[in-house]
């Protein structure tokens, strides 16, 4: 079996979650996904549907899902021996 590349598995997740949040972050400004949005910012502390709140979404988003994609890419490469 192939290893994953664990550099890569990690920026690519963290760089799409992070993203995501900012984008979903900004387009609830205008009131799509505020519901959304609203649940994550129980999770993600000043994630919010404004402009600067979905930037501080994003820096979470960015890092939480660069943390999980770096350990689920260490367990595969342990398990792929």
């Amino acid at each position: 079996m192939q290893k994953l590349n664990v550099k890569a598995f990690t920026l690519s997740w963290a760089i799409c979650f992070g993203v995501y949040f900012l984008a979903l972050g900004w387009i609830a400004m205008s009131g799509w996904g505020v519901q959304l949005v609203d649940v994550l910012s129980s999770l993600y502390i000043g994630y919010a549907p404004t402009f600067v709140g979905a930037i501080i979404g994003g820096i979470w988003a960015f890092f939480d899902w660069g943390i999980g994609a770096l350990i689920i890419a260490l367990i595969y490469n342990a398990l792929a021996k």
